[in-house]
């Protein structure tokens, strides 16, 4: 019984979970390029570490080691690659460290001071990044897991106090090892729980689009990695700001990505394309009134004559008012994308009155409008944009049939008016586009869309318009480091 409750609740659960309208996959060909610029990053951070100075006693001698400084990191192999089930691993083997630090010695009355060139050689580090979703549905570096170690140290002694050095040298070659080892990873650490997360900040989570609309992308459960991909699945839902709660319900295809070829894949499914244009229905942004001027001459010839009836019977005063013609969308329009192609379905109304001044509207006729957009989709550095083009148009009178048949002549002045007059307005707004959820500084190249049934796939490599430090050091949190407070992990798990 007890088994039976438990599968009930279980799919009771998974029937009520929410599906993406945006998923993101991102695949290990992008990780070269990621691990290129992350190691130029982490090669800088490295060189910040601070060793505390190393003093000490042997017989007669007196040594003080201080201002340890990293010059530089020189790398062998190393490797970055996905692990499941959300962790991101970076593995380097057999690098070396460049330090400089400055010597002193004591014997009796005997003092020798100086710098000295040192390298830690047979570094070794293995750190694995944990992704999550923090509670605002934003992707975050939950953990840092470490091992690190130095296998050898060798320095360089020369002056006066050489031999002496030499003897030495295994003492504070030894300390310094150990000091070393004590500092990798908490460097480690804070580069990832603090730094990186930084620059995840600026993916956006639920922002403005325009003046009258928002996009929400917050992430639905914790990104699912395998071991040639990282998996991520966003809400991908517009809503209008003056309604910040609303939310619509997404009954579209989930969207699938099967592709590893490329580096990135995007995948939006209708509900995304849907919940836009929604979105602005709400806002009363699907609306166009011509008045007078605005109204083009030759459909304003046509208008008239069309109706010279009904004008005709009208007062002097009415005759030669200004015409007005207004379209209203009746209902939020809706997307359709199948292997063909992308499509949106209109229907409006159109209105068209006589404005004379001082005096109320007089309506000449009212008709419904059904239209069908083709919707080209493009992906220009990190913004989704679409390009739009009528393809099917017809009117028909609210009236009776026999109206209808009479507003055939209007079919393609009206066509017409909405190709030069109302579609270029679009475009100019679509094209500008709506940004995906991707980091600050980093762009989409060399991108093909694909369109499925349901749902439409953009495949593309990925390009970093920005360095990673750039991005960083602008987003840089203002907290200071501390790699010896208490909140810091163990400076590693490997034996020194």
């Amino acid at each position: 019984m007890a088994l039976f409750e438990a599968l009930f609740l279980t799919l009771l659960a998974g029937a009520h979970a929410e599906l993406p309208g945006c998923k993101i996959r991102i695949t290990s060909k992008a990780l070269e390029l990621v691990k290129q610029e992350g190691l130029r990053f982490l090669e800088q951070e490295l060189e910040t570490i601070t060793i505390p100075d190393l003093r000490g006693r042997e017989g007669s001698f007196y040594y003080n080691i201080s201002e340890v400084k990293v010059s530089e990191l020189q790398l062998t192999s190393s490797e970055l690659h996905f692990q499941p089930e959300q962790e991101l691993m970076l593995q380097i083997t057999d690098a070396s460290l460049g330090l400089r630090f400055r010597r002193q010695l004591l014997y009796w009355f005997f003092y020798d001071a100086g710098y000295i060139n040192a390298s830690a050689e047979g570094v070794s580090i293995r750190t694995a990044l944990l992704l999550s979703r923090d509670p605002t549905g934003r992707i975050k570096v939950s953990n840092v897991s470490c091992q690190a170690s130095v296998s050898r140290m060798h320095a360089a002694f020369e002056g006066t106090f050489k031999q002496v050095y030499e003897i030495l040298s295994t003492f504070i070659t030894s300390g310094m090892r150990f000091l070393l080892n004590q500092q990798i990873c908490p460097v480690l650490y804070h580069t990832g729980t603090v730094l990186l997360n930084s620059l995840l900040d600026t993916v956006p989570v639920r922002s403005s689009v325009d003046e009258l609309v928002g996009i929400d992308y917050s992430l639905l459960k914790d990104p699912a990695a395998s071991t040639s991909s990282l998996d991520m699945d966003f809400r991908g839902a517009f809503f209008p700001l003056a309604e910040g709660n609303w939310s619509m319900p997404n009954r579209a295809v989930e969207p699938q990505l099967q592709e590893e070829e490329r580096m990135v894949y995007v995948a939006f499914s209708e509900f995304f394309f849907d919940s836009a244009m929604e979105s602005y229905f709400r806002a009363g942004a699907l609306r166009l009134s011509l008045v007078g001027d605005k109204v083009p001459q030759e459909l304003d010839m046509l208008l008239r004559a069309s109706y010279f009836g009904n004008i005709f019977l009208l007062s002097p005063a009415v005759i030669d008012s200004p015409l007005k013609l207004e379209l209203q969308v009746v209902a939020p329009p809706r997307c359709t994308i199948k292997p063909s192609g992308t499509t949106i379905s209109v229907t409006a109304s159109v209105t068209i009155t006589l404005v004379p001044p001082n005096l109320p509207e007089v309506q000449l006729s009212s008709m419904t409008m059904d239209a069908r957009l083709s919707a080209k989709m493009a992906l220009r550095g990190k913004a989704l944009r679409t390009q739009l083009d009528l393809r099917r148009f017809r009117i028909y009178s609210n009236q009776s049939a026999l109206e209808s048949l009479a507003l055939i002549p209007l079919q393609a002045p009206l066509k017409t008016m909405l190709q030069i007059g109302v579609m270029p307005m679009l475009n100019e707004r679509t094209w500008r586009g709506v940004q995906i959820p991707l980091p600050e500084g980093m762009d989409f190249v060399h991108e093909v869309v694909t369109n499925h049934a349901g749902f439409l796939t953009v495949g593309a490599d990925l390009h970093f318009a920005k360095g990673l430090r750039e991005v960083i050091e602008k987003n840089r949190p203002t907290e200071t480091r501390d790699p010896t407070a208490s909140s810091a992990p163990p400076p590693s798990t490997a034996a020194v």
